[in-house]
């Protein structure tokens, strides 16, 4: 990407979810030759860059977007519209558009078809009907498959369950396909050796690829030992495995060496729970793997432990490893990568380099040249501080991207930058500032109260970035959240001679009683970084919080948790804040140019299509609040136009 004329970015099949530029199917964009997808590869899985070439709405014309239906899930106690109840996680779906249908997703796995004009529901496919309990976790969406099948043309939806299966349904009628599977889906715990009781699901999209369907998965994180993390690729039309990648290497594998012979067995953690991406040109998978697992202590684990928190690049067609760049070594901070990379092309020192970009919890952006894995702007190995927990032996660098500089906080907070927001939240803070050790990025916990930044919410979250293909810009949102935590010795017999508590529990965070950060704001930040160069171009407070703004006090930014979209409109569209808010702002100087309510803030990541009958460019995301920033949940799709 490049800002000179005449060397334009080059679209790829890439981005998740991705936005619509017609009626039909979503997520086909054109590749780098610009020649046309390959019919069975379709399916926002694989679109990372959320660009939309849609134009319509632009900075001038934005106010007039207006809403133009709301869908409601029905998918949990409390009816219709928001509730406070925070039994269950929030709507995080990621809308997507395939011919004239609009498919959306449930926390309990329910897949929905929506005419995408009006809302009107068209049909549903429950999982688990009939269950006596229903699980609930966040779930972001589905896959489509278009191909060919015993001679008729066919698209098969493809949605993963909290209960840990993968199903396949027909994108018309929403009933299962009976040929995958059995009945219609894959029971993925059986191939991991998850047990009774060992937790497993699959809650985002799979990659699709060629005629393969490929699954990620949730796996525990508070226990070292459980089901696998591996990657597997089924046949779309029978699911018949394919392949399998262990993302726990076995002896005679690369990786095999970076842990010790009784840490490896029967490692969980190490796993896919975000987005993969898929360079159909070059026929590359990127994986995304998570941490090893227990998430703050590997006295069990000595060592790198590849492939946790590394990004990896397979061959599709067969699963074997291409090249990989850890990007954490030996994890205690839970840092692994949550988001899906991104797959852009940018033109810098006189040449076009296809890279692949991974946004990280600890603000570091890495940007690799995606043939080979070759860092774009150079990585540092630099000395980070030790722990002092006995059986702890941390690695003794971490990897540091050169550009672009950090997206957030590194340093160690001090007293004098304590919030002063209000002199209640103040006085809370400098509370619990006293009774903890201030550190930065890589600070290990203590035996003792120690704070770090970012924390486990600190940085980019699962909903990634954006990139704007003419002008070189990602666009990322962070959080500024520390972490409060200490290591504390448990009983004995217990799997791990130490675990994670703390004031605020093993998940503790540096804010007061409202969840307002103790340090000064802003807290949540919109970012625009130039690929091309490295640099960042602007950044903006992201969103408000609502106790302080009923008082007046505004332009704090706020914690937030779902991601933007970039349009040819030269528009970037947002939920993420937790102020209940849908914006939009000016993509060359990050100004706010719009925003409406929501009826509950939009942890989602939005899409952008244009009507297969009216020819309106619609703007859709899900209102489902909850999770961890938010006090209010709702079921609601919410899309809006221009009247």
């Amino acid at each position: 990407m490049t800002r000179a004329q005449g060397s334009s970015t080059r679209w790829h099949r890439s981005a998740w979810h991705l936005l619509a530029t017609g009626t039909t199917l979503l997520g086909v964009t054109l590749s780098g030759s610009q020649s046309p997808a390959p019919a069975p590869t379709t399916g926002a899985s694989h679109e990372s860059a959320r660009f939309s070439p849609l134009a319509d709405l632009t900075p001038a014309n934005v106010t007039s977007l207006a809403p133009a239906w709301t869908y409601h899930t029905r998918d949990f106690s409390g009816g219709l519209g928001p509730t406070p109840a925070r039994s269950v996680p929030g709507v995080q779906t990621s809308p997507l558009l395939s011919g004239d249908t609009l498919y959306v997703t449930t926390p309990s796995s329910i897949v929905i078809a929506l005419d995408p004009e009006t809302g009107r529901e068209r049909w549903r496919h429950d999982p688990q009907a009939g269950k006596p309990r229903r699980c609930y976790e966040p779930h972001r969406g589905v896959s489509i498959w278009q191909g060919s099948d015993r001679a008729q043309t066919v698209r098969t939806v493809f949605s993963g369950t909290c209960d840990g299966r993968l199903i396949a349904l027909d994108a018309t009628t929403g009933k299962p396909r009976g040929t995958f599977g059995t009945a219609g889906g894959i029971d993925l715990r059986a191939g991991v050796d998850a047990r009774d009781g060992d937790a497993y699901s699959m809650t985002t999209p799979p990659a699709i690829f060629r005629d393969l369907v490929i699954a990620g998965a949730q796996a525990p994180e508070g226990t070292p030992r459980g089901p696998a993390g591996d990657v597997r690729a089924f046949d779309v039309r029978t699911g018949r495995q394919v392949w399998r990648f262990h993302t726990v290497p076995r002896p005679g594998e690369v990786g095999h060496d970076t842990w010790p012979a009784d840490g490896w067995q029967r490692r969980t953690g190490v796993n896919v729970w975000s987005a993969m991406s898929v360079d159909h040109d070059r026929g590359l998978l990127f994986l995304p793997i998570g941490s090893p697992s227990y998430d703050f202590y590997g006295a069990d684990r000595a060592g790198q432990n590849l492939f946790g928190n590394s990004l990896v690049a397979l061959d599709a067609t067969t699963g074997v490893r291409k090249w990989h760049a850890q990007l954490v070594h030996h994890d205690i901070w839970d840092f692994d990568p949550p988001a899906q990379p991104i797959l852009a092309d940018i033109r810098r020192d006189g040449r076009v380099i296809p890279v692949v970009v991974q946004v990280t919890k600890m603000g570091l952006v890495f940007v690799f040249d995606r043939t080979n894995g070759t860092p774009v702007f150079g990585i540092e190995e630099r000395p980070v501080p030790q722990s002092v927990v006995p059986g702890e032996r941390t690695w003794p660098t971490q990897p540091f991207p050169t550009l672009p500089r950090p997206l957030a906080r590194h340093t160690p907070l001090t007293r004098d930058q304590l919030t002063t927001v209000t002199p209640e939240s103040r006085a809370e803070c400098e509370r619990l500032f006293d009774l903890v050790t201030s550190g930065g990025l890589f600070t290990p916990p203590g035996l003792t109260p120690t704070l770090w930044f970012p924390g486990t919410m600190g940085g980019a979250t699962w909903s990634g970035g954006a990139v704007d293909p003419s002008s070189s810009l990602l666009i990322v949102n962070t959080n500024e959240v520390g972490a409060v935590g200490q290591m504390a010795p448990t009983p004995a017999g217990s799997a791990l001679a130490y675990t994670r508590t703390g004031p605020a529990g093993p998940y503790g965070r540096f804010w007061d009683s409202r969840q307002l950060p103790c340090q000064q704001p802003p807290w949540g930040v919109l970012h625009a970084v130039d690929l091309s160069t490295g640099h960042i171009a602007w950044q903006v407070p992201l969103g408000n919080v609502p106790v302080l703004e009923a008082q007046g006090i505004t332009g704090t930014g706020s914690p937030n948790i779902g991601g933007a979209i970039v349009t040819g409109g030269g528009l970037v569209f947002i939920g993420g804040a937790s102020d209940s808010r849908l914006r939009a702002f000016e993509l060359h100087t990050g100004k706010e140019v719009w925003r409406a309510d929501l009826p509950a803030s939009g942890h989602a990541l939005p899409i952008t299509y244009r009507g297969p009958t009216t020819g309106r460019q619609y703007v859709v995301i899900a209102a489902g609040g909850g999770g961890k920033f938010s006090r209010t949940i709702s079921d609601a799709i919410v899309a809006f136009a221009r009247p």
